[in-house]
This record gives structure tokens, C-alpha cells and sequence, in this order.
């Protein structure tokens, strides 16, 4: 792709999971499209990129992580961040994608014109200067946090004389080891960097204000490193993969039905990993299993910890900070030469690119999603936001090939726009549902920003991928919802350039 080019068939914004998967679908499944994936890091990988604090690992098995048209090939399920960087930056190289990436480039507004059925997209570059992009449809790999300001809790730290840093925001220099460590929170963050600390500090304290629900697995898993030595590696792939997706599910939906067997599940098998350092005041939350997402603690590293004595949890409220502690509501103190803070993210929706279309804001919150992917009379735009009790990348893979399907029916009817059209009469009948209903923060903070679901199909992001997979292949794409639109005729000044033949992108 001749980096100078400004108009493409698909515009992708972000160059993570979400955004490499949307173009290894389009290089399948749409050859002949041009496409551009605007990144505003330096590097690909999104969040894999961001995160570099110690330990950092996937909290999903990899076989559903990774993506369906790319096996895992790695002994372990659950993965570090260089290896997954490692597995992202093979799939754009070998599959002729890198080209088609530009980075240091930050989206700021994003207007549909109608007139000529284009996204005009404006981007600012790491240089300090803006460029305007065009493309038929925008697809929004931007994932859901805010990448500039993490979740911020209003510490006044006061007199604390140490160094105070926040997972998001890892500096690559700090020096740990013999110091004194307290990391605030008890979510998959703190999970994490608890034991990756403490083989280093010379104590590690996971502060929580609320016990998390944990269950350990082996980061291998034994069965895919069995199959992939007997059957060949895309068989052995797709039968862990679906293993692991039927597992989850079950595990998910049993904690929903019977909410008190599961908490003695996991109850049992966190007292015989922690032996006589177990503490039910540290390891029972106040909430059901999965209520919030559980926290992975792959071959039980945490509970080793806590058992050598390397690491201990803490439950309690904070009072203040002196020099060189922590000092909690009912006096204890936690000495601490470096506070963590793993407090959590700050959702942003559409990556806080201002959308318009015609000039007119649009107000996600306002909008109805459509099959978890497009929303309700936005046209030629889709989004990824994954699931809450599964892998991201379930959906990721979902809603890629939706819109390759989409694209190609464009083609077929010569149409130039697709919109999911609700009229209000229609949307007035609709019974909103809270599928956020997690009690997680992140989640409870961000309600008042996330787009509106609806109890039934289509018209809302579902949580169960099984039913997803069947209701995306099974339901038509001209649904007579889903609308398609060819324009009258080409634009007739150059507002909006008129789109190029498509050619396959060089591979």
C-alpha cells in the first residue's frame, strides 16, 4: 500500500487483537478490498503493547485468545506478552497485513457523509500534524478502555515519600528488589503482579478493599499438547479451542444456577493450595461467582506465594499514607517503599473518537446495538467489545467475519450504504436489558456511556458466544433490518474522494 494513499474500501482503527483479526478476514474473505489500519502507538499489539508491568500474561487460555484462523502453538495455554506479541507479529507478517498498518496516528473525529457514502476521518499524527482519511466503512478495533487516564481512585497520598505507579503506566526502570511493595486492588492486575513481585521485593502486600473470586489452572494444557502430537495442528487447534469454549460456558452457567456449589468449589480448592495460610476473610467475596470476572491464577503462582511467605492479602480499608506505609481504618499498618496502584481501567466507548454523521454527534449511549457489532441507524460502522465471561478475541472473530459477509452482499446489491434501521414506534417496544450486570467497578462506573441493549436478538451484545455463533451464521444478512443503499450517483466535487478500483492488497 503506497503509504500516501488516503481513501480505502475499510478504515480500521487500532492495530490490536481486534484490528489484526478484522484484516486477516478481510485478506481472507474480501481479497479484493483496500483497507488501512491506523494505529496511535508506535507499535502494534494494543493492549499487549501498553502493559508491561511484571508478570503480564493473558487471563484467558490462548486457544480462545487466539484467533480462530491462527493456531496457538506455544506449550503454554496461558501466555505471557512477548509471546503474544510474538503470535500477532507473525500473523501480520506472514499474511501480508504489516504494509497495510501506519502508526502514530491518533483518530480525532470521524463524519458519515451521506451524499457520498464515506467515513471522512481526521487523524493527528505523532508529528503534531492532521491528515484526512476516507473510507466506505470504519471499524472500530479501539478496544474499551481509555489508554490515556486509568481508573483514578482520589488517593491523597499525603507525606508518602515513595514511588507510586500504576500498571498502565509501567516505568521501565523500576528497581523493586529488597523493597517493600504494596499493590492496591485484588482484580486480574493485582493477580498478576503480586507473584511476579514478590520473587524480587522483599515483601509484597496485595491490599484489597474486597475478596475476588480465584480458581488456579496449569498455564499448559495437557490435552492441546497432546492432540497437536497426533493430529495435525489446525485439527488439534479447533478441538481444544471448542473444548475450552463448551468448558467455560458450562463453568459460567453453572455459577448463575447454582451460585453456593461453585463457591465450595472454589473455596476447597483455594484452602488445599494455601494449606494453614488459607483465610477466609481474604478469600470469600461478599458477591456470587461471576458476578465479577474470576480471577485466573495459573499454576496456583499467587497461592505459592502467600504459602512461602513472599506474599501475604490484606483486606481492609485505607485511612492514610504516612512516609512509608499504609495505614488502614483500623490501624494496621503495611510498610510500602512503592505503592501500585491496580485499581482498575476507565471505559471509553468508540475510542473517544468523536462520531458524527452529517455533522450530527452521535450519542452511542442513545443508539441500540445491532448483533453486538454495528448500532441502530449508524451506517458502515462496526465495533468490537468483547465478552465479559469469555475471551475477547470470541467476539473479535465473530464480528469480522459478520462484516466480510456484510461487505460482500454490498457488492452483490451494488450498494453503497448498510444501515440497521430502528424507527421509533419500533424502538418504544423495545424491553431494554442491563447485560453490564457484572458488580465489577470498571463496569458499574461506565453504565451511563455504553450503548442500549434490547432482551432479544438482534438488537443488543449478547453474553454467550455458543448462541452467537449460531444466531451470526444462521440469521441472513438481509434480515430486512439491516437495510442497503446505492447511491444515486458519484460525488460530484471532490468533498469526498469517489472510491478507487479495489485491488488485493501485495502480499
Amino acid at each position: 500500500m503506497d503509504l500516501n494513499d488516503s481513501d480505502f474500501d475499510v478504515l480500521i482503527v487500532g492495530a490490536g487483537i481486534s484490528g489484526i483479526g478484522m484484516a486477516a478476514h478481510l485478506e481472507e474473505h474480501c481479497p479484493g478490498k483496500r483497507y488501512a489500519i491506523v494505529e496511535r502507538r508506535e507499535n502494534l499489539g494494543g493492549t499487549w503493547d501498553l502493559f508491561r508491568y511484571p508478570g503480564v500474561r493473558s487471563d484467558s487460555d490462548m486457544h480462545t485468545l487466539g484467533f480462530i484462523f491462527e493456531p496457538w502453538r506455544h506449550e503454554k495455554s496461558i501466555a505471557d506478552g512477548p509471546s503474544i506479541l510474538e503470535y500477532l507479529n507473525r500473523i501480520v507478517d506472514e499474511r501480508g497485513i504489516r504494509e497495510n498498518m501506519r502508526f502514530g496516528m491518533r483518530v480525532e473525529t470521524a463524519d458519515f457523509d451521506s451524499a457520498s457514502a464515506r467515513w471522512i476521518v481526521t487523524v493527528a499524527t505523532a508529528q503534531g500534524e492532521r491528515k484526512r482519511l476516507t473510507a466506505n466503512w470504519l471499524y472500530l478495533g479501539s478496544g474499551y478502555y481509555d489508554y490515556d487516564e486509568p481508573y483514578d481512585p482520589g488517593f491523597e497520598l499525603g507525606e508518602f515519600a515513595g514511588e507510586v505507579v500504576h500498571p498502565q503506566f509501567w516505568p521501565q526502570d523500576l528497581a523493586y528488589d529488597g523493597k517493600n511493595v504494596v499493590v492496591i486492588g485484588s482484580g486480574a492486575t493485582a493477580v498478576t503482579i503480586v507473584p511476579a513481585m514478590a520473587q524480587r521485593a522483599a515483601s509484597v502486600t496485595m491490599l484489597q478493599r474486597t475478596p475476588t473470586w480465584m480458581f488456579s489452572r496449569p498455564a499448559r494444557d495437557g490435552l492441546a499438547n497432546f492432540l497437536r502430537k497426533v493430529l495435525p495442528e489446525s485439527t488439534a487447534y479447533k478441538i481444544t479451542r471448542w473444548k475450552n469454549v463448551v468448558m467455560q460456558d458450562i463453568g459460567f452457567k453453572r455459577a448463575q444456577t447454582k451460585p453456593e456449589k461453585v463457591k465450595e468449589f472454589l473455596t476447597k480448592k483455594m484452602q488445599g493450595h494455601l494449606g494453614d495460610k488459607y483465610d477466609a476473610t481474604a478469600f470469600t467475596p461478599p458477591y456470587d461467582p461471576w458476578d465479577q470476572r474470576l480471577c485466573l491464577v495459573p499454576d496456583a503462582d499467587l497461592f505459592d506465594a502467600i504459602k512461602d511467605g513472599k506474599a501475604q492479602v490484606v483486606t481492609g480499608r485505607i485511612a492514610r499514607f504516612t512516609k512509608n506505609a499504609v495505614v488502614l481504618e483500623d490501624d494496621r499498618e503495611i510498610p510500602a517503599d512503592i505503592i501500585v496502584t491496580a485499581t482498575g481501567l476507565k471505559l471509553a466507548i468508540a475510542g473517544k473518537i468523536a462520531i458524527s454523521v452529517d455533522g450530527d454527534p452521535v450519542d452511542f449511549a442513545q443508539r441500540y446495538y445491532y448483533k453486538g457489532c454495528m448500532f441502530s441507524n449508524l451506517p458502515n460502522l462496526a465495533v468490537v467489545f468483547g465478552y465479559l465471561n469469555a475471551s475477547w478475541t470470541l467476539r473479535a472473530d465473530l464480528n469480522a467475519a459478520y462484516i466480510c459477509d456484510v461487505l460482500n452482499t454490498m457488492d452483490a446489491k451494488g450498494a453503497d450504504i448498510a444501515v440497521p434501521l430502528l424507527s421509533q414506534p419500533e424502538e418504544a417496544e423495545l424491553e431494554e436489558d442491563d447485560i453490564f450486570d457484572f458488580s465489577s467497578g470498571y463496569i458499574q462506573r461506565s453504565k451511563a456511556i455504553m450503548p442500549k441493549n434490547a432482551v432479544n436478538f438482534p438488537w443488543r451484545l449478547n453474553q454467550d458466544y455458543r448462541v452467537d455463533r449460531k444466531q451470526m451464521k444462521s440469521d441472513p444478512i438481509d434480515d430486512g433490518i439491516l437495510h442497503f443503499k446505492a447511491l444515486p450517483h458519484a460525488p460530484a466535487d471532490d468533498a469526498a474522494p469517489a472510491r478507487p478500483t479495489a485491488t488485493r492488497s501485495a502480499t
